[in-house]
């Protein structure tokens, strides 16, 4: 059995940001077009009104300040509200591939490696670009590594049920250095005309490279322990498929092609799961809470997090002992925690622990609990 580590992250961040301001002026210019066009339905009230957005109100329920996406002209165009990508020729790169080369790219030099020392790769997202081939193996090819790829989706919890997988192969034996690739272009299947949703994800891509202890480079982090759990749930849904057309009226309402949530519930029953999850998984391993110097957990809504640091810690979380980045990148779903890894853990000395923690729809959590090497 071989120790794995975390040797090299990398993330890729889009060139165009959107603002609360400037998907607010979107939103309401559309829920006008709506209401103008619905005047008659709306006064009989068979039709109910599309209320305003405001940059006030994103941020009071998100702490969201801006997103990244690849393309903000579709977005902010009211008659569109969604992202505009140019077509592709099945002998290009894909979208979800061309981002992930640049994350792993960057991850792999941090580790001191090229793609052909990869004989793992993994695409773990909430959403892929097609059904097959796997993008995975597309990312695989474009690196030069070999071995063998496959895709994965969890959702939000995708990377560290990524991570967990591709450690046990490394520990196993069955793989000797891996890459988790986490593509996210969530602007995709994102509803940008929902007010209780339109502010909440943005497009990223992040890359860790795991491998054996032996093999590692200095500055790595010892993967102590990985613990994943689900348990189902509807609250947080999306209906596309390919069994769509083959039902009655199956596109007649589009909507829950993409994201839909019933945030509340989604509050209430996945915040108290994380923490007991957290909590579980540092008793078993012997760790006390106040043994962590960081937590890097899921950046959906920062008063989720706010709420699970004050559980685990069982205090109020010092500053940058529980790093946020959501209100720079908003939710980028399997690649949240990973992104506010990458950017707060060079500071931690050697000895120090902490843990890496996502969760999302199923409803899913994933925990890795790590030491600096």
């Amino acid at each position: 059995m071989y120790q794995p580590v975390i040797s090299g992250t990398g993330v890729f961040t889009p060139s165009q940001t959107i603002t609360n301001d400037e998907l607010v002026v979107a939103f309401n210019a559309y829920a006008d077009m709506f209401n103008a066009e619905h005047a008659d339905e709306i006064a009989a009230g068979t039709v109910m009104a599309k209320d305003h957005s405001s940059s006030e109100f994103i941020f009071k329920a998100s702490g969201i300040e801006q997103r990244y996406v690849l393309d903000k002209s579709g977005i902010l165009d009211p008659t569109v509200m969604h992202p505009l990508l140019r077509q592709r020729s099945d002998d290009e790169p894909g979208v979800m591939a061309e981002m992930a080369l640049d994350a792993c790219t960057k991850a792999l030099a941090m580790a001191g490696l090229t793609g052909a020392d990869i004989d793992l790769v993994i695409c773990a997202a909430s959403n892929m670009e097609r059904a097959y081939p796997a993008v995975a193996v597309e990312i695989q090819q474009l690196l030069g590594a070999g071995g063998f790829a496959f895709d994965m989706n969890v959702a939000c919890s995708s990377a560290t049920f990524g991570i967990q997988a591709a450690s046990d192969m490394v520990r196993s034996g069955s793989a000797r250095r891996a890459i988790v690739v986490n593509p996210e272009i969530c602007s995709g299947h994102l509803e940008w005309r929902d007010r209780d949703c339109h502010f909440i994800f943005g497009d990223v891509c992040t890359a860790t490279v795991i491998e054996r202890e032996e093999d590692a480079k200095d500055g790595y982090f010892k993967v102590l322990s990985t613990r994943c759990a689900t348990q189902f749930s509807n609250n947080i849904r999306n209906n596309n498929g390919f069994l769509r057309r083959s039902r009655p009226d199956g596109t007649a309402d589009r909507r829950d092609m993409q994201f839909m949530q019933n945030g509340r519930k989604v509050f209430k029953e996945v915040v108290p799961m994380v923490s007991e999850h957290i909590l579980a998984h540092l008793a078993a391993e012997g760790v006390g809470s106040d043994q962590l110097c960081r937590l890097w957990l899921h950046q959906a809504n920062k008063s989720m997090n706010d709420f699970i640091g004050r559980k685990v810690l069982g205090r109020e979380p010092a500053p940058g002992e529980q790093p946020n980045i959501l209100q720079d990148y908003a939710n980028t779903s399997s690649a949240g925690s990973i992104i506010a890894f990458a950017k707060h853990s060079a500071d931690l000395k050697s000895g120090d622990l902490g843990l890496i923690c996502s969760f999302g729809a199923g409803y899913s959590v994933g925990s890795v609990l790590i030491k600096r090497v």
